[in-house]
């Protein structure tokens, strides 16, 4: 059973699915381009509360990682990004190239950025982190503007 629970913050609200042990989607409301919305109960689980509770915190400033099961579905490409992508420091970005060179494809810029596009559980895989070569912000299903937010907090409170 899919589970969603909405949870209202300062950037807006955004939509956390789980399936019973693992998050699998965490989305904008208002762009849910990445989730499928079928078979899904309304219903606030403990993996859920804990989940809201770890991104209140984070867009708080009083978090800087995440402790939470997550199952993201993809392709086994978009997977190895997605763990990547993981692995960026909190207040730091790094530009398609390097996560694609990270990855182990350093030809794969377009393709690492296809497969931020397709991320399904923003801010928990930190696809906001990852920037055009010329130090540019590219593309945020949230809008730049949410993706700019996120890289000041973090760069505001950098250990």
């Amino acid at each position: 059973m899919r589970n969603i629970f909405f949870y209202e913050t300062i950037i807006g609200e955004i939509g956390i699915i789980e399936t019973g042990n693992n998050i699998t989607d965490v989305g904008f409301i208002g762009n849910t381009k990445n989730t499928q919305i079928e078979d899904i109960t309304v219903n606030e689980t403990p993996l859920l509360k804990e989940a809201g509770k770890q991104l209140q915190q984070y867009l708080e400033g009083n978090r800087k990682y995440f402790d939470l099961p997550l199952l993201p579905a993809g392709t086994k490409f978009r997977k190895n990004v997605w763990r990547v992508l993981q692995t960026i420091p909190y207040g730091e970005t790094w530009s398609y190239k390097k996560v694609a060179e990270k990855v182990g494809s350093p030809k794969a810029a377009r393709a690492v950025g296809m497969a931020n596009n397709r991320n399904p559980i923003a801010i928990f895989i930190p696809c906001h982190r990852v920037i055009g070569a010329d130090g540019k912000l590219v593309g945020y299903g949230g809008g730049l503007h949410i993706k700019e937010y996120l890289l000041n907090l973090e760069k505001q409170n950098k250990i």
